[in-house]
């Protein structure tokens, strides 16, 4: 399992995820999921990838290499799309391309067919957009009313994401949000590990802000993880006790 996130804020772009992958309990192994190609003052285009690794790896060298634009008989890649809605297209053929070469053979041995991308960037002249894109090559567009995505083991770092962020979030917040998203996954999910890795865009820079891998001995996610875990403490200790603790009438 993995988990990655994706925020789009008024100011840029955040994307974070895990590195662990794992297949049965003897196969656990650490492969990056952030990909990222940038091309200074020309665009800034990330992916982060969860599900079957075989799946995405493959994905990633064909967009890298290239496919046809079936509606052009262009051969595109990462590089060269137009724009980050061709991009989301691209990673759309490039899904499909590889369910038709290895499907059936994954069905026919029991093997589920699993992997789902956030693309998030810029190309320049136009906005900066994240997409989440489905096995299927199908996807949809974050806005500013659901303006973050998540994909993997995602249910234990969306609290925190659907209490507090917002498109309106300052970029800075915004990256102190996706790492407590990210350690409260690490905290309750032994399939969801260490190293992570993060990256950074600030709008219409075209040119990547920050990449950073936080590993277990980093200072600042260390020091991030124990602020945290004593500011839910002291935020559960000041809530009132119940009325009724005690009561002969609990009704």
């Amino acid at each position: 399992m993995t988990y990655c996130v994706g925020l789009l804020t008024r100011d840029g772009l955040v994307m974070l995820a895990d590195t662990r992958t794992n297949a049965g309990i003897d196969h656990i192994s650490c492969f990056r999921k952030l990909y990222a190609w940038e091309a200074p003052g020309e665009r800034v285009i990330a992916a982060a990838a969860a599900g079957n690794l075989a799946i995405t790896q493959a994905v990633i060298n064909l967009v890298e290499e290239g496919i046809e634009n079936p509606k052009t008989g262009d051969i595109e890649t990462v590089h060269s799309v137009q724009s980050m809605f061709g991009a989301a297209q691209l990673f759309g053929r490039a899904l499909r391309s590889v369910y038709d070469s290895d499907g059936k053979v994954m069905q026919s041995r029991d093997t589920e067919f699993s992997a789902t991308f956030l693309l998030g960037g810029q190309v320049a002249g136009r906005n900066v957009r994240l997409f989440h894109i489905y096995s299927a090559g199908n996807f949809i567009e974050a806005t500013p009313d659901t303006s973050f995505f998540q994909i993997g083991e995602h249910k234990y770092g969306k609290p925190i994401l659907d209490r507090v962020f917002s498109f309106n979030t300052p970029l800075v917040e915004s990256v102190k949000l996706a790492l407590i998203s990210m350690d409260s996954t690490l905290r309750s999910n032994l399939s969801v590990g260490m190293p992570c890795d993060l990256l950074v865009y600030r709008r219409d820079t075209m040119t990547i802000d920050t990449t950073h891998r936080i590993d277990e001995s980093d200072p600042y996610f260390l020091g991030l993880r124990d602020s945290w875990s004593d500011a839910l403490r002291a935020a559960y200790l000041a809530v009132p006790n119940p009325p009724w603790i005690g009561s002969h009438n609990p009704a």
